[in-house]
């Protein structure tokens, strides 16, 4: 029988949640019956050696440097200059960057990535294959390229985040939704505020939730790294991007009350990200330098999540959030924020608790499951016991193709 040929493209391949999941559905595929691609439209990200060795590169040129590296910027401001002057329509790109600006400065909402994003796709190369399935696993670039630019029998679109409060426009997509044969969300939250946006696609979308492989997991959790502090007081673990979504900066402020009471806790933040120089400074302020630390990204945080006394995800918005799934894989007693995505994964004080995203309300959270062990234990135990396991959702993704 004739393999079918499919083709995933996605943004970057840095340490994030998206990644993750791209990756463990990749290993999904049965390698004897697909002929996997994969097109990075960035051509960088660390995580490039995680790929399955079945999954053909199509990137002439690869930089394994993060986007958030000095190196990495360097090699992303290449990249976005070579794609403005490629595949011509030079002044058609420099209008659409006009027009992007200045709806966001009209909105006062600003995103750089955003306006750059359709540069890209317009500027990357073409493919002549023809696939059975494109797939775009990630908003954005790699949305507008497979839509755009790609040649396939069937394409697909994954949306991972709260597209209401995004940033992305109606502007910036362009109809590219139109081109799209499926729309997979990541969650029903997700689903809903998608739709909220474009209802005209409710007969599109279906919910395809990340694939996570718990046994991978749990194996990675008992290798010897992990804390190497030797602190004795409450571990804190937060993991994710330094970036204006996971509200650290308010984080900081609940960690400066924590400790003005008196609480023997240290807070641990595992990632890198633009926000870095901004929270470091808050940090000094407050003098929290020995209370908040950010040693940032590892290649295996799992070891950490195990160690620590309390799993905290107090972001502003999600999707539907990997860290917090590794975290109830490993039995994490977890705070997080009720936000969009958060309360989908997270039943109140059966496998976690749930608190407004402000300082009181996040350190009260903390110091309650400080003060009881016991609790900590039950919810840690309960999320352990979720089914966070989603082993048919591949089969949404395939019968595409039938």
């Amino acid at each position: 029988m004739k393999m079918k040929k499919v083709l995933f493209v996605i943004n970057t391949l840095g340490c994030a949640g998206a990644e993750t999941a791209l990756i463990e559905l990749l290993k999904s595929l049965d390698e004897k019956e697909y002929e996997l691609s994969l097109y990075v439209l960035m051509g960088q990200g660390e995580m490039i050696d995680k790929i399955p060795e079945n999954v053909k590169l199509l990137n002439d040129h690869y930089c394994k440097d993060s986007v958030l590296s000095k190196q990495g910027k360097q090699a992303m401001m290449k990249t976005v200059w070579r794609s403005f002057w490629e595949n011509g329509n030079v002044f058609g790109k420099f209008a659409y960057i006009v027009r992007t600006f200045s709806a966001m400065r009209r909105t006062g909402k600003f995103q750089p990535d955003k306006i750059l994003w359709r540069v890209i796709s317009d500027g990357s190369p073409r493919f002549e294959e023809t696939y059975d399935l494109a797939v775009a696993y990630l908003e954005g670039g790699s949305t507008y390229y497979v839509a755009d630019h790609v040649k396939a029998k069937k394409k697909a679109a994954f949306i991972h985040i709260d597209y209401e409060n995004s940033g992305y426009t109606r502007g910036m997509d362009r109809n590219c939704f139109d081109k799209m044969d499926r729309i997979f969300t990541v969650s029903d939250e997700v689903k809903k505020h998608f739709l909220n946006v474009y209802p005209k696609y409710q007969d599109k979308v279906k919910v395809f939730h990340n694939i996570n492989n718990q046994d991978e997991i749990r194996r990675k959790a008992e290798e010897e790294t992990g804390f190497e502090d030797h602190f004795d007081g409450v571990r804190l673990l937060t993991v994710g991007r330094l970036t204006y979504q996971k509200a650290y900066d308010i984080a900081i402020d609940a960690m400066k009350l924590i400790k003005d009471r008196g609480y023997k806790v240290r807070w641990y933040i595992l990632g890198e990200g633009s926000e870095r120089p901004a929270l470091e400074k808050k940090v000094k302020e407050l003098g929290l330098e020995k209370e908040f630390l950010m040693p940032g990204a590892v290649s295996n945080p799992f070891p950490y999540y195990k160690q620590a006394d309390i799993y905290v995800h107090a972001t502003r918005f999600e999707g539907k959030s990997i860290a917090i799934q590794e975290a109830q894989t490993l039995g994490c007693a977890i705070i997080a924020s009720d936000c969009n995505g958060n309360r989908e994964q997270i039943v109140q004080e059966k496998d976690g608790l749930l608190c407004l995203l402000e300082p009181e309300s996040i350190a009260e959270a903390v110091i309650s499951l400080v003060k009881d062990r016991d609790k900590r234990i039950r919810l840690g135990n309960a999320a352990k016991e979720k089914d966070i396991v989603h082993k048919g959702e591949i089969q949404l993704l395939l019968e595409l193709m039938q």
